[in-house]
């Protein structure tokens, strides 16, 4: 008796999830997957790590979140998720983190460490505490006829400080001896967090500052009083201040890794050349040797120059002076008509072999050079701005910014703007490694077009901001060689 009960039942429940998945088959709100046509499957959320204590050094490691599918009773109709995060104990009100929001057919998502570190502690949580977090999944199905399903756990933190974004050197060795407010910045190396220095030290001492704040209470790393090769991070100007010594004068290349903490101090010789031009139609000086726009001389590194501008179709090539003569010193390419590559060049004097590179339609642009005077290479990196914020495309998405597009000089953005804040940033990949436009006060109106160049986590951290009546269709152009920027609601 019991079987045939049993039976019929089963009878019973296949015939209303064949009723439900015909008569849903024109919803757009039914399962794409028939096998999650469940009845009673709970819903269940899983993390990747319950107990875990970020490390600056693992920012790209991800944090994970799986769940089971929960239940629509039948119905055929479609499951939305949403998934936040909040301090244990809290309700969820305004949670520190949301990581899906309601998202169909997902039973995952990710967060790596740099990006939910960056979140916390702009939250207001504290690095070196460990914090108890809660992370709850709401599973709303679009049939109003079935409840809500909720699945909660707890998790720990511990977030870090991340380390500067910028170095200075100080010291009677250096070029600007112990004023704080003039120390010479170091240039940030090829490795996240390694800077260089390349240029004269004097017999005297040394060590490294965060800022030019001119404070000696500031953050500073010293010498390991055991090992000549290691730093130590002295937090506010704390601990022993052992500095590291000179003891002959000459020109000395420094590598320092702030990550792992360690030190390379290596003597080399003097640059060939203090300045270097740049000329060519492709560029904003032309076929100019009397007066060329010039590369910046690296501070850190004397062999190494910096160019950064606006390229066009056309040609160019690298001048070393004298001035107004064409057979001078030059850098160009190994062959002519070189593309737009990093690799070797050739410096030499005289007219020929007039081997210049090649801008064309496809790759003109804005490009920042980096030129290597004792490696003889060349570094081409492309400039792009992108929108960041949760009033733009792509919120607050470092990783993958919404792009903005390059029109003859002008970064333009056209496109829907929601209420919300954003900024503008020069690359992608974590939130302190390069240049961002922000906004010149914090909370100002997109329609101010003011804005200011920051570096880094540096600050000030000012973003523009929409409220719900400025919402709509805009365009921005961004002008880097003018320093302008208008906005034009559609």
């Amino acid at each position: 008796m019991n079987s045939i009960l049993n039976l019929k039942r089963f009878y019973a429940v296949a015939f209303a999830l064949v009723v439900g998945v015909m008569s849903g088959s024109c919803d757009s709100d039914e399962l794409e997957d028939p096998s999650l046509q469940n009845v009673d499957n709970e819903l269940a959320l899983r993390i990747s790590d319950e107990n875990l204590d970020l490390e600056e050094r693992f920012i790209g490691n991800e944090l994970s979140f799986n769940w089971s599918t929960g239940t629509n009773r039948g119905t055929g109709a479609a499951i939305k998720y949403t998934l936040e995060i909040d301090l244990a104990g809290n309700d969820f009100s305004d949670p520190l983190i949301t990581l899906a929001e309601g998202v169909k057919n997902q039973y995952s998502a990710n967060i790596d460490h740099g990006t939910l570190n960056h979140r916390l502690l702009n939250s207001g949580l504290e690095a070196g505490n460990n914090y108890e977090l809660e992370a709850r999944l709401t599973a709303e199905v679009t049939d109003a006829s079935v409840e809500d399903q909720v699945s909660k756990m707890t998790f720990s933190v511990t977030p870090y400080k991340p380390v500067s974004s910028r170095l200075f050197i100080v010291g009677d060795a250096t070029p600007n001896d112990w004023d704080i407010s003039k120390a010479t910045e170091l240039t940030s190396g090829n490795q996240r967090r390694v800077f260089v220095y390349e240029g004269k030290l004097s017999e005297g001492n040394f060590k490294f500052a965060v800022s030019r704040d001119d404070c000696w209470c500031q953050d500073f790393y010293t010498k390991d009083p055991d090992n000549d090769n290691e730093i130590v991070y002295n937090e506010g100007g704390s601990g022993e201040d052992v500095q590291w010594t000179i003891t002959e004068e000459g020109t000395y290349r420094l590598r320092v890794d702030l990550l792992n903490k360690t030190i390379e101090i290596t003597p080399v010789e003097d640059a060939p050349f203090s300045e270097l031009f740049i000329v060519g139609d492709a560029t904003e000086s032309g076929w100019n040797v009397d007066a060329p726009a010039a590369f910046t001389q690296s501070e850190l590194d004397p062999f190494v120059f910096i160019y950064e501008g606006n390229f066009a179709p056309g040609e160019f090539k690298i001048f070393a002076g004298p001035m107004g003569d064409w057979c001078g010193d030059w850098y160009r390419p190994q062959v002519d008509d070189k593309g737009i590559e990093n690799g070797a060049v050739v410096q030499a004097p005289g007219c020929e072999p007039d081997n210049t590179w090649l801008v064309t339609e496809e790759t003109a642009g804005r490009y920042r050079i980096s030129l290597n005077t004792a490696t003889n290479t060349i570094r081409f990196n492309k400039v792009n701005l992108h929108m960041v914020g949760d009033a733009g495309p792509n919120g607050w998405n470092i990783n993958n910014p919404a792009p903005m597009e390059y029109v003859n000089g002008d970064f333009v953005y056209t496109g829907p703007l929601k209420a919300g804040e954003l900024k503008f940033s020069k690359y992608q990949g974590d939130w302190c490694d390069g240049e961002w436009i922000n906004a010149a006060e914090n909370g100002q109106s997109i329609t101010n077009t003011q804005f200011i160049t920051t570096f880094g986590c540096d600050g000030p951290d000012n973003k523009w901001r929409l409220s719900a009546g400025e919402a709509g269709d805009y365009e921005i152009r961004i002008n880097l060689d003018t320093e302008t920027m208008t906005v034009t609601a559609l």
